[in-house]
């Protein structure tokens, strides 16, 4: 372990001839393919239309084209087993043989089927014939998922039990380093290090803290690691993002603990310490004093820690400077970067590499793909393939000089500039009506007690009302119909004609079952979010710019590059038409806009905040012509309101004000009588609780299934007044849970919340699911709420 000094000389310049070569790094890069390869071999693999030697065929040849792609770019440090079939931390758990016994495995290799059951649950059953979470045997429900830190990416939690035990029962690491050994291809394997596992797993149990586990899962990392040298691998990068977090004593005693084991494991094999998505802040201590060879620090999201970095940390080690933002596509300003990155190239005996700030993951591939985006907007950006060369580019300038990238320093210097300046960016009159918000346009004339008699009395709905929470199937032929009216194979008259027979086929279907609060089915909407930014001013959309979201789901973000408002309405005429097809009350549908921005490429010209603002004023017009149209039920989906949550506590208070008061100032124009809903996807909701109440929903829909009800622990213990949709049954796995399995969960929900609080609901939206699938579902969901009727007397 190196010695840490008190200081370092300030530099006085970069000097050329005393320079190390400056290495080029990506932490990770995206998966899916270029044209989405890896989800239609996942999706044919899982509809039995391909073998399993497809699905790893076309697997192999995306990690080729991906390590070649890197390399041709001035990549020096390529990752490998940054590929993942669904999900990094779910390939982790397989490795160290952390499979459930519910998946009835019973060691050795774990199989395809039994990783995809964990991932997506499965209607089959496990492979021993037990069934996960007690379900009578009626095929096993997947693991729970929920957001990667403060990402729109979703992981699959680790569920571990006291007696846990782990076994090396994957080579994926080992044998991922060695396909691209054979391909002349040197990497630096990636695996997810241990402290993070622990800290973002599940106990089975209650009362113990996974994190007692360390000693007992070492050893398989210490397996895997000699494993690598042994196959030649001369750098592992270990990611350790909890060193983001706030941390207790005993977590940074069992990441001291744990470097300690690993860089003895295998004598010399050196390790990066990858960090990313924040600050070390008063964890920088115990990184700096881990025994690494090099250390990865995000200077996107936190550029300040970077002096306290260079004046304390030791001079064997090598940095990595996470310079280029991983999880936006803004264009870098290069001369900007390039001078602090002179400054500490200066000091630093062991190198620095530059890399972006964390895995290209989160970015779409390549800009170049995009052959009809606005001309100046497509200057401002830059995707994955844009960053590598951004990253090649910075490195040339510090390994030849300036002079030689002299030409590429002036374009990025005359892009910048062009994006300031533009007319495209800036509308006077957005920033006045921002300007001219009052306090009062947030708040409800009435108490949410007094306006929930006046819904009642207006809307009528039973006890236990059923509703769904927006849309429906999104089958071949609403993708067909939709792909040919936008190539002009479909007329506008016939593609309209279509989509009201398939909003008319829904509302009469949702009749003949018995919900109760409806929905129209969403069929126009290609997005929740894409949707009404297309109907926005300040947007942009892009044709083939996928980031994955988990698993075969996959997302096109906007782009938010200018001053938001809304030209016209977006929503109402849609709903009108449904409505006037029933006498039961529709859902007017809406995207918050706290989740437009959270699942949107957000300009980072203005605070996060201004622009979630402006936003709120153009979500805000469009309920209050929903109203005016006659809506009496308005639902404004905030699914993303918990994942831009800040990973520091002691910024929670200023994102969650804001936040909730965006909301606010969107829902906060009707009058009593109008019921506005909203919906929050996978979240935790017991540290954010009083937020939530903040928002005053009067109906809150959330997922509960997966975590068979535990979520609504906060919703009891806060004695939460507004009415709640917990979530019962799991939209995101294939199988249709019975009646009794839905019952069950309800009698769970009537342990925490009144009776007079509850709606039935799925957990999210049935967009992607099949009509095979939720047909069934929703009926036995409807049966699950009549039999509580009667059993309650209401």
């Amino acid at each position: 372990m190196c010695r840490l000094p008190l200081a370092l000389p300030q530099p006085t310049g970069y000097d050329m001839t005393e320079k190390k070569t400056v290495e080029v790094a990506t932490l990770g890069a995206p998966r899916i393919g270029r044209h989405r390869e890896l989800k239609f071999a996942l999706e044919s693999y899982w509809s039995g239309k391909s073998s399993a030697e497809d699905l790893l065929e076309t697997a192999r040849t995306l990690r080729a084209q991906r390590w070649q792609e890197q390399r041709d770019r001035g990549v020096t440090r390529i990752p490998s087993n940054d590929f993942s079939l669904y999900d990094h931390v779910l390939d982790t758990a397989v490795m160290v043989g952390a499979v459930p016994p519910a998946y009835g495995w019973q060691g050795g290799p774990v199989s395809l089927d039994t990783y995809f059951a964990m991932a997506r649950g499965s209607q089959k059953g496990p492979e021993a014939g037990c069934s996960h979470g007690s379900h009578g045997g009626h095929g096993v429900t997947a693991m729970e998922m929920t957001k990667w830190f403060d990402t729109n990416y979703h992981y699959m939690v680790p569920e571990l039990a006291v007696e846990q035990e782990f076994n090396l029962t994957s080579a994926k690491p080992v044998e991922e380093f060695l396909e691209a050994k054979a391909l002349g291809i040197h990497t630096r394997p990636v695996i997810l290090g241990p402290v993070t596992f622990l800290k973002l797993a599940k106990p089975q149990e209650d009362g113990f803290d996974p994190l007692v586990l360390l000693p007992k899962l070492l050893p398989v990392y210490e397996e895997v690691l000699q494993h690598l040298k042994e196959a030649g691998a001369d750098w592992v990068q270990i990611d350790e993002p909890a060193l983001a977090l706030d941390l207790v004593p005993n977590e940074r005693d069992a990441l001291k603990f744990a470097c300690a084991k690993l860089a003895a494991a295998a004598p010399g094999l050196k390790l990066m310490l990858a960090t990313y998505f924040g600050e070390l802040g008063d964890n920088l201590e115990t990184a700096l004093a881990l025994p690494v060879a090099g250390l990865h620090l995000d200077l996107v999201r936190a550029p300040q820690q970077l002096d306290a970095v260079l004046s304390t940390a030791c001079k064997d080690l090598v940095l990595s400077l996470g310079v280029i933002d991983g999880r936006n596509i803004w264009r870098a300003d290069l001369p900007v970067i390039l001078k602090r990155l002179e400054a500490a190239a200066s000091t630093r005996e062991a190198g620095i590499e530059v890399a972006p700030s964390c895995s290209l993951l989160h970015v779409p591939i390549d800009l170049d793909l995009e052959t009809a985006l606005d001309a100046d907007v497509k200057s401002w950006l830059a995707f994955a393939a844009q960053k590598m060369d951004e990253l090649s580019l910075l490195a040339r300038a510090l390994n030849e000089g300036r002079d030689a990238v002299a030409a590429e320093l002036a374009a990025s210097v005359e892009a910048i500039a062009a994006r300031v300046s533009s007319a495209k960016v800036h509308d006077p009159v957005v920033a006045s009506r921002v300007a001219a918000v009052t306090p009062d346009m947030a708040n409800r004339k009435r108490p949410f007690g007094k306006r929930a008699d006046l819904q009642r009395a207006k809307l009528g709905l039973p006890a236990f009302p059923t509703t769904t929470i927006g849309s429906f199937p999104q089958t071949a032929e609403v993708r067909k119909a939709r792909a040919a009216h936008a190539k002009g194979a479909m007329s506008p008259a016939d593609y309209e004609a279509f989509l009201q027979r398939e909003t008319a086929d829904a509302i009469r279907w949702q009749e003949e079952i018995g919900l109760d609060a409806l929905v129209h089915g969403e069929f126009e909407r290609n997005d929740m979010v894409q949707y009404f930014g297309e109907k926005l001013s300040g947007f942009a959309f892009t044709k083939n710019a996928w980031v994955q979201s988990y698993g075969s789901r996959y997302v096109r973000p906007p782009v938010i590059y200018g001053d938001v408002s809304r030209p016209e309405p977006m929503t109402v005429g849609w709903w009108r038409y449904a409505q006037s097809l029933t006498d039961r009350p529709v859902k007017g549908m809406l995207t918050g806009p706290v989740t437009i921005l959270n699942w949107s490429f957000v300009r980072d010209d203005l605070p996060r905040s201004q622009v979630c603002r402006q936003i709120a004023l153009a979500i805000r017009d469009e309920v209050a012509d929903l109203e005016k149209a006659g809506a009496a039920m308005i639902q404004i989906d905030e699914a993303a309101l918990r994942e831009g949550l800040p990973l520091r506590r002691s910024d929670w208070k200023t994102y969650l004000d804001w936040a909730v008061d965006c909301f606010r100032l969107t829902a906060s124009g009707v009058e009593d009588a109008t019921q506005i809903h909203t919906h929050m996807c996978y979240s935790e909701f017991n540290d954010i609780i009083d937020a939530i109440a903040a928002m005053d929903a009067d109906v809150i829909s959330i997922e509960t299934s997966r975590s068979r009800m535990e979520l609504l622990d906060a919703f009891r213990s806060y004695k939460y007044p507004n009415e709640i949709g917990p979530g019962v049954y799991d939209i995101h796995s294939p199988r249709v849970p019975e009646v009794k399995e839905m019952a069950d969960l309800l009698g769970l929900a009537r342990q925490r919340l009144a009776d007079t609080q509850i709606w039935i609901n799925p957990d999210c939206g049935l967009k992607t699911r099949k009509w095979e699938e939720v047909r069934p579902a929703l009926v036995n969901m409807v049966t699950a709420a009549r039999q509580l009727r009667a059993a309650a007397g209401a």
